[in-house]
């Protein structure tokens, strides 16, 4: 409207509150997300294993009923933290091939469109840019990673009693930092290339390449100079030796836990500093 007639009012309804204003990030992107039939699918999916793991648990816990009907039971159904570790790496590996579905879409379009410039310009933060943008990610797999984890925890814990429920509280913690560390990171190295890639396609490529190409490559690695230090090039291999601690299970003959960990804070490191470099309310064209 023309400034000169003065018909203008400033906006007197209420405000968003501050520390919910990232939430307005994933609120849209939803929208778009939840459109797309192969996402919807993909979803649904992901759920069959944890019901699969909730019936596992329960003929653990109900083994009188396959001795009536004269079934073998041996030591096949027993759950222990083995099962919790298998679920992580089952539910983690799905987690993964969302995120080089998801992730590609997260910033690029707002780069490519120039519109970084129209959020910094309000009272909104880069920090709470990328939290807003990461928390897309991070609340799908949630959904289908730590969240029925630990629904099977609490399955398995009605059904052994009190005694097991203490004894095996740790098992959940696990579950849940283990995986929330796997969402967390996925989620980075997702904004990290959404960030610098503005071609979607080529952006899940590499995604894949990321974790596919560096299994390999490290696997290259080790063959080629007779060493193990080539596996910390494969994120999977890393993740799970960090897991294999957190459940209390010896890792396979490798790289060590502390080398894992380092690995894992070398790359998040890396990360963070291309975002700040890439994220933020204009752009040197040369």
């Amino acid at each position: 409207m023309a400034v000169y007639k003065r018909t203008y009012v400033a906006y007197e309804g209420a405000y968003t509150p501050q520390w919910s204003r990232f939430l307005v990030l994933p609120r849209v992107s939803y929208k778009a997300l939840f459109q797309t039939r192969f996402l919807l699918l993909f979803l649904m999916a992901c759920f069959f294993y944890p019901l699969g793991a909730i019936g596992y648990v329960y003929i653990a816990n109900n083994l009188s009923f396959l001795e009536t009907l004269r079934i073998p039971t041996g030591n096949i159904f027993k759950v222990d933290p083995g099962t919790f570790l298998t679920f992580c790496w089952f539910q983690g590996a799905l987690a993964y091939t969302l995120t080089a579905f998801v992730g590609p879409t997260l910033i690029s379009p707002d780069l490519t469109n120039n519109a970084l410039p129209l959020y910094f310009c309000r009272p909104f933060s880069r920090l709470e840019y990328l939290f807003g943008k990461a928390s897309v990610l991070m609340i799908l797999l949630s959904f289908i990673t730590w969240v029925p984890g630990l629904v099977v925890w609490a399955v398995q814990a009605s059904l052994a009693g009190w005694d097991w429920t203490k004894g095996n509280w740790w098992i959940a913690a696990s579950l849940v930092g283990g995986l929330m560390l796997w969402v967390a990171f996925l989620s980075l190295i997702a904004l990290t290339i959404s960030a610098w890639v503005k071609w979607r396609v080529a952006a899940g490529a590499l995604l894949l390449g990321v974790f596919l190409g560096g299994a390999g490559l490290g696997s290259a690695v080790n063959q080629i100079m007779r060493t193990e230090y080539g596996s910390l090039l494969n994120l999977t291999q890393v993740i799970y030796t960090i897991w294999s601690q957190l459940f209390g299970i010896v890792p396979d003959p490798g790289i060590t836990v502390g080398e894992a960990w380092t690995a894992l804070g070398v790359i998040s490191a890396v990360c963070v500093f291309l975002l700040s470099r890439k994220v933020r309310a204009f752009e040197v064209v040369k």
